[in-house]
């Protein structure tokens, strides 16, 4: 795990000074070494950066920018099935100097050209450079655990693994994007390829770029991302004829080969572990693999009511593993929320990020790699709103069109506010918005939307003082050919392209390398979801329980009474925090005269929910909590 930043300048006014800077911008995600190559061509510059956290061959072997006959690389990420390709490459005459996982995708790459990306089982973002072809290769690993931003506009390119290094080079243009804006405000982050700037985006989970370099600057304006991997294209195949306990035991065979993988290192691994199913197999699968004890990790903040540690203790006592408890207060949890524009630069408003930072941060004082347990709920069908879409989408989809249509009418006529018994229920305005639109259009996608979004458009357009264009996403996405007659596979298809790469791994990603940590995701091997995608639904949800598959498989290893208890999420009492703790923070940023000022929102729209928030409208704390973290983030990176 590292970060990479570079350039390429068709103006050729760029140096070995940006290029350092790009570098060190993210020093945070790898302090163990630095390396800077600068390419001063007939028609152009081309820059590689790289900041090393030393994981694999920790020696100096490693180092990079790494260059093998006329390829170089600029490498973010694990290849954690290194080895047999290896063996394979030196059976074809390959010989390697070092024991990196970096020289094995050169030679691979030297070997296959970008098919050799079919071979790799890992999280990567990286570039090659062919000296002798002038071609620049980007690529970013199959489901997103790896970032990967680039910048196009007159003449200069720019790649990085943080948006944070794209603003030390002095022809950066930070030109918001309004759409994204709107779109962060809707999600909470802002999905893929989009970015909050112009000219600025992010390369999509299994997606790669080639830029022929000899056509120059129009080479620039040609290029397009291309598509290597989609996991619709498995979610498209027939359903699988395999019984139950086939299903189970080949989906426990690779959860096993997936964290084997993922414990590969040259320094110390442990296991985030919170108690619950996804953590507790993948912890499961380790330790009955192992002799040592495994070292596993838990954070809780009591003060906040987060707290895991009794279910997370039990577990570790009967699996037997190295268990450490970390016991924060609130004023530590609270302290982090300052800290997160400079490491999430670009708005990002997921509250459990805080959690994510502190486990990360103490477990680094023992171990280097921490592998963690995402992914479970979008492969394996665990979120809550699964439920809504299985009961309720079928109940208004069998309605009948004229019944549907007399009531959403009679809905357009009818204000929430003016429903006096309803009106002061919890979050009941906006419920009443989205059934009205669920009426109108029960389509998978509408459904996914209405779950996803804290903002009606109409509300949306009243928040911005701009007009901005709503841009189709991965939600809009046509390509599950079963998506009508199957709406669980389309939602968790839509899940693992959205919520998946946009939240949760960025999350993962920013709050563990933070604290310099690397963070690994057996349960999104793309063997995995692969194999997942063609099960039959009712092999995940079934009479109302999720991640069936998944519950049985932990429940051969860990006692079920054990793990019988309600979901729990990193949940952090936001509405609390704003009324007490970060009070301060809502007063300073969200004040009349800055928004008026900052003439991106509509100060009226923003005073009346900070009024109803105050006055007990609980519903607006998530709106407001989006606001503060737009409004901190665009202090540290716009003012």
């Amino acid at each position: 795990m590292c970060g990479i930043a570079g350039f390429i300048d068709f103006n050729k006014l760029s140096n070995e000074a940006i290029l350092a800077s790009m570098g060190f911008s993210m020093r945070h995600r790898g302090p163990d070494g630095k390396g800077i190559k600068l390419f001063q061509e007939d028609s152009y510059q081309l820059g590689l950066a790289h900041q090393r956290l030393s994981i694999i061959d920790v020696s100096s072997g490693g180092e990079q920018p790494m260059k093998f006959d006329n390829l170089w690389i600029c490498y973010n990420g694990e290849i954690y099935n290194f080895k047999a390709i290896k063996q394979e490459l030196t059976a074809l005459g390959h010989v390697f100097i070092s024991s990196s996982d970096t020289e094995v995708i050169l030679h691979a790459f030297s070997q296959w050209g970008i098919e050799c990306i079919h071979r790799f089982t890992g999280m990567f973002a990286f570039v090659i450079y062919d000296q002798t072809k002038l071609e620049l290769i980007c690529i970013r690993d199959r489901a997103g655990v790896k970032p990967f931003y680039y910048y196009c506009n007159k003449g200069l390119f720019l790649f990085a693994s943080e948006l944070k290094a794209m603003h030390e080079h002095p022809a950066f243009v930070k030109s918001l994007d309004y759409d994204a804006i709107a779109m962060f405000m809707q999600y909470g982050n802002i999905p893929a390829p989009n970015t909050i700037f112009e000219h600025t985006q992010k390369l999509k989970p299994g997606h790669y770029l080639k830029l022929d370099l000899k056509e120059g600057i129009e080479g620039l304006e040609k290029m397009k991302p291309e598509t290597y991997w989609n996991v619709y294209d498995f979610y498209n195949l027939p359903k699988s004829k395999i019984s139950y306990q086939e299903a189970k035991q080949k989906t426990n065979t690779l959860l096993d080969e997936a964290c084997a993988l993922r414990m590969v290192a040259d320094v110390p691994v442990g296991v985030f572990l919170s108690g619950g199913y996804d953590s507790t197999a993948v912890v499961s699968s380790i330790q009955k693999n192992s002799t040592a004890k495994i070292k596993t990790f838990t954070i809780a903040v009591p003060d906040i009511g987060l707290n895991e540690a009794d279910d997370a203790r039990k577990i570790a006592e009967f699996l037997g593993t190295d268990h450490t408890e970390i016991i924060c207060d609130v004023k530590e949890a609270v302290k982090k929320v300052e800290t997160l524009p400079y490491f999430f630069d670009e708005p990002f408003a997921d509250s459990s990020a805080i959690p994510t930072m502190l486990v990360s941060e103490a477990a680094k004082k023992e171990v280097t790699v921490a592998l963690s347990a995402d992914g479970g709920d979008e492969i394996f069908a665990g979120y809550n709103r699964y439920d809504y879409l299985m009961k309720y989408q079928k109940l208004i989809t069998n309605t009948p069109q004229f019944l549907r249509n007399s009531i959403a009418f009679a809905m357009d006529q009818i204000n929430a506010e003016q429903l006096l018994y309803f009106r002061n229920k919890y979050n009941f305005h906006q419920r009443y918005d989205k059934l009205k639109l669920l009426i109108k259009d029960p389509s998978g996608g509408n459904f996914m939307q209405s779950l996803s979004k804290q903002f009606t458009e109409v509300a949306m357009n009243d928040l911005l003082l701009r007009h901005f264009d709503e841009r189709l996403t991965a939600y809009d996405s046509t390509e599950l050919l079963n998506a009508t007659s199957n709406p669980l596979s389309f939602m968790m298809a839509i899940d693992y392209q959205t919520y998946l790469p946009d939240d949760i791994l960025q999350k993962v990603d920013r709050a563990t390398m933070s604290a310099s940590l690397e963070g690994r995701e057996p349960l999104l091997d793309h063997h995995l979801i692969e194999f997942a995608a063609q099960l039959p639904d009712a092999f995940k949800y079934k009479n109302g329980i999720k991640k069936l598959i998944l519950k049985d498989i932990v429940h051969d290893y860990v006692p079920k009474e054990l793990m019988d208890r309600p979901k729990k999420g990193f949940a952090i009492p936001i509405g609390n925090w704003l009324n007490d703790e970060l009070a301060h923070l809502m007063h300073q940023y969200l004040e009349h005269e800055r928004i008026t000022k900052q003439q991106i929102f509509n100060p009226i729209a923003v005073q009346n929910l900070v009024s109803s928030f105050r006055a007990g409208r609980k519903e607006n704390t998530v709106k407001i909590w989006y606001l503060l973290m737009f409004q901190m983030w665009h202090e540290r990176w716009m003012e």
